[in-house]
């Protein structure tokens, strides 16, 4: 682990433009432990400003596709973009799942793009406050529109999309089972519906279909629908519009900074609970822990009573610095 002032010089190279820097702290944050503590209490003088766009949907929806095309949009209109594509670490290298990447490979080599694949690798917080760390590196490193895709629809997917200011949720025409399986899920953090492969049959079914959705789930939200074809470029200017409404819309009503506040409560509660877990699986395979155990095993003590001395003996630390 780099310690706390290689640390800040290897911050201050990425913030520099390096992006060999870039992608190595994109690293210590997929890793996690005290590596990426030790980058987040680097990055904490940084002061750049960013908006980040999570793009979600079932597999063969066309995420990969129509990421590479909003980029490609959203740079002619004169931005820079940065791309993360997170996947599930796979079981057997623990690292991103690579598939769909060949899609963006237009991109490699743009200055003005930024693309990474990225998994988590243990993080405390798991994948979500993985993401959460690569976007503020991304963030003090001057990129100032950060998308995020996942893979699919599963809780940890959409726990990384709803990670994000505007969450674009992307569907075909039929839906598929994996999304009607998700719908709830889906009308909770959707932003924008995108239906991808609009030129397929069933369109107006499904835009029928999700305005029922809507309007039965989310009547307070009205989440925007917007109709594309990524692998034409059709419909990504209504896109581009479509996030820059949902922007302009958020922060004129103050939604922007109660949204990123409630990100800010997620992400403490997710790490503070990973680090008591991490405390107390670590009493509980000590002399202590094993003697309660042992305790309640022979009915000398209750296991509610055994469960507060456990708490009692975390909660005695005095100096935070020290706990896990």
């Amino acid at each position: 682990m780099a310690g706390p002032d290689a640390m800040a010089e290897l911050v201050a190279e990425a913030v520099g433009g390096s992006r060999s820097a870039l992608a190595r702290l994109i690293s210590v944050a997929e890793r996690g432990g005290e590596g990426s503590a030790a980058l987040e209490a680097a990055l904490l003088p940084c002061r750049g400003e960013s908006y980040s766009i999570g793009i979600t949907g079932a597999p063969g929806a066309g995420k990969s596709t129509l990421a590479s095309a909003l980029t490609t949009e959203l740079q002619t209109a004169g931005e820079r973009v940065a791309l993360l594509a997170v996947d599930p670490s796979s079981p057997l290298t623990r690292g991103a799942i690579l598939g769909d990447r060949v899609r963006l490979q237009p991109h490699l080599g743009n200055p003005e793009v930024f693309i990474r694949s990225m998994a988590s690798r243990g993080h405390l917080g798991g994948l979500a406050m993985a993401t959460c760390t690569a976007r503020r590196v991304l963030e003090a490193c001057g990129w100032p529109l950060v998308l995020i895709e996942t893979v699919g629809v599963g809780q940890a997917e959409l726990d990384v999309a709803g990670a994000t200011d505007t969450v674009l949720v992307v569907l075909n025409p039929g839906w598929g089972d994996e999304m009607q399986a998700n719908k709830a899920g889906l009308m909770e953090i959707a932003d924008i519906f995108v239906i991808n492969k609009a030129d397929r049959q069933g369109l107006e079914a499904t835009r029928r279909d999700l305005e029922a959705a809507i309007a039965a789930n989310a009547p307070t939200r009205r989440p925007a629908i917007v109709e594309t074809v990524a692998t034409e470029g059709t419909g990504l200017n209504a896109l581009r519009e479509a996030i820059a409404d949902h922007r302009q819309q958020t922060t004129a009503s103050g939604e922007h900074q109660r949204r990123r506040q409630a990100r800010a409560v997620t992400e403490l509660r997710d790490l503070a609970r990973a680090r008591l877990e991490l405390a107390l699986e670590a009493q509980l395979a000590g002399a202590a822990g094993k003697a309660l155990a042992d305790a309640v095993t022979r009915r000398e003590t209750d296991v509610d009573s055994a469960a507060r001395r456990l708490l009692a003996t975390l909660f005695t630390r005095s100096d935070p610095e020290q706990a896990p």
